[in-house]
């Protein structure tokens, strides 16, 4: 069976050895390195996907653990799936729901068979094997799904981390042989928590099962930013998407490392509490000092927000608790992330990549990241 993603090479920068590609898709091309906006629940939070496509995203997240319990499954796919059920006719990449259950740490437990857990909506009791998240991906129909992994939490002693990485080996080899949607391609997760040597491991066995791409797992779960940036060890002539991570300096050496894909919920959750990226760092406009500036959140930023309305307009209608201020900065935020990644793509192509990254570290305040 031919693959329905396949990953294209474009350029490689001189300076900095960063790469430029292009992942080909059911549902469109995405030209990376990309940042990818989440809809967790079929939607990304007080966007809609006409938004989405003004701010130029070009792939969205949902999530399976969130969907199976609701809306459930069998009524995404009798919409005709989720591209259908959204109305989002772009590419959409879904989890495994493996982060989920691992969150669930009070509330599930997992054996060799999978993964039993209490529903975080109504303590209902839950299960989910590698088979059975193959199963609802499968009926969401999203371009990409990823394998069902184990993650370890930081801190771990090695032992916990080298069960779990075997383990996950043994649910990709089952969600790989279940998995047989055609026009679906499905991701491996290497595991093996904080230790090099592990790591190197799971991606030298993941990609011997020749999957088309390849997830970065267990990471950004606590541990100090060096550590994750030392754990990045996938092969060269597949994606390489490293997950849950959403901030400025983690792209920036993220693709100094050769990441293509990532993805994180912080750009939206932090707008509907009055926080918004700039190029100066943090900017939390619902504090008191912007109740008389009429500047825009950033200057120079051609967001919507941006276009339109002021800091202190912004300020008001957070204050005021009026839905249209959370909205106004998830536009900027998503949009900051987006026109970001559009900048990186192009340094990769004129080979000035870490000109690029030394500039905007120059002008970005790490004392008011996130």
């Amino acid at each position: 069976m031919s693959n329905p993603v396949t990953f294209e090479l474009l350029h490689t920068c001189k300076q900095s050895g960063a790469r430029l590609g292009v992942l080909h898709t059911p549902h469109g091309d995405i030209p990376t390195p990309i940042y990818m906006p989440v809809g967790t629940q079929a939607t990304v939070k007080a966007m809609t996907p006409r938004e989405m496509e003004e701010i130029n995203a070009k792939i969205i997240l949902s999530n399976t653990y969130h969907l199976h319990l609701r809306p459930g499954e069998d009524i995404v796919r009798e919409a005709g799936g989720l591209h259908q059920f959204m109305d989002w006719h772009h590419p959409i990449l879904t989890d495994s729901g493996g982060f989920q259950v691992f969150s669930l740490s009070e509330l599930r437990k997992i054996t060799e068979e999978g993964a039993a857990f209490r529903s975080h909506l109504d303590g209902s009791k839950q299960f989910i094997s590698p088979e059975i998240s193959m199963d609802i991906q499968q009926a969401l129909g999203a371009d990409i799904a990823m394998a069902f992994d184990v993650c370890s939490a930081y801190p771990c002693d090695r032992k916990t981390a080298e069960e779990a990485m075997h383990r996950t080996h043994r649910w990709a080899a089952r969600c790989k042989k279940h998995h047989t949607r055609s026009d679906q391609a499905l991701f491996g997760i290497v595991q093996g928590a904080f230790f090099d040597d592990l790591r190197i491991e799971s991606a030298k066995t993941l990609a011997d099962m020749d999957f088309p791409g390849y997830g970065i797992g267990g990471l950004s779960v606590g541990e100090p930013k060096p550590v994750m940036y030392d754990m990045l060890h996938l092969p060269k002539n597949k994606p390489r998407y490293l997950m849950g991570v959403g901030t400025p300096d983690c792209f920036l050496e993220g693709v100094l490392r050769g990441v293509d894909m990532f993805d994180c919920v912080l750009a939206t959750r932090i707008a509907r509490n009055g926080t918004c990226f700039t190029r100066n760092g943090r900017l939390v406009v619902r504090n008191a000092a912007y109740a008389h500036d009429f500047t825009p959140i950033e200057e120079g930023c051609d967001c919507y927000a941006c276009q339109h309305f002021s800091r202190a307009y912004v300020r008001h209608l957070l204050k005021a608790e009026e839905i249209t201020g959370g909205r106004l900065t998830s536009i900027h935020n998503l949009r900051f992330l987006i026109r970001m990644m559009e900048e990186i793509r192009q340094a990769i192509l004129e080979d000035r990549f870490l000109d690029y990254r030394k500039e905007f570290y120059e002008k970005y305040d790490l004392t008011r990241n996130f």
